[in-house]
């Protein structure tokens, strides 16, 4: 049996915990495995290049550097827009999050970090930017990529 490889489709069970051992996500919580294609940016690169090679049933324990994660925190993300930006129908709070649209049309999340009578300061790092990622990783099934295209 060889192991994944770009253009396979695979499912994998997976818990992903900071350096600390915080857990911040699993499949489980999600009611089934993560299914995507090997190779094809679908997840986050130091995922992606871990499942390679792997073959149905392998379990392994990896960990991501934020670098190949979801980047490093970066500070210049951080913006302050005026409150009459805002949406009229939610008073904005810190803490609460956001989808912010860009203008190819792609929504990416963001956290209000600090309110004030006239201003938001919002923050548009990935909530895991900057945190190394640990994860337990079980390839729970694998279709190679030419037996996949023929389903729908």
């Amino acid at each position: 049996m060889t192991g994944a490889k770009k253009g396979d489709t695979v499912k994998v069970d997976y818990e992903g915990s900071f350096d600390d051992g915080k857990i911040f996500d699993n499949s489980k919580a999600h009611g089934a495995p993560i299914e995507f294609e090997v190779g094809t940016g679908k997840v986050i690169r130091g995922f992606d290049d871990a499942i390679a090679g792997m073959k149905k049933g392998e379990e392994k324990t990896i960990k991501i550097a934020a670098a190949d994660g979801y980047g490093e925190y970066m500070k210049e993300l951080i913006k302050e827009v005026a409150k009459e930006q805002m949406p009229a129908d939610q008073e904005p709070k810190e803490g609460m999050m956001l989808a912010v649209g860009l203008p190819n049309g792609e929504q990416i999340p963001a956290k209000i970090v600090k309110v004030t009578d006239k201003t938001v300061t919002i923050d548009l790092n990935h909530p895991l930017a900057g945190k190394n990622l640990n994860f337990k990783l079980t390839l729970v099934d694998l279709n190679s990529g030419s037996k996949e295209k023929s389903k729908k």
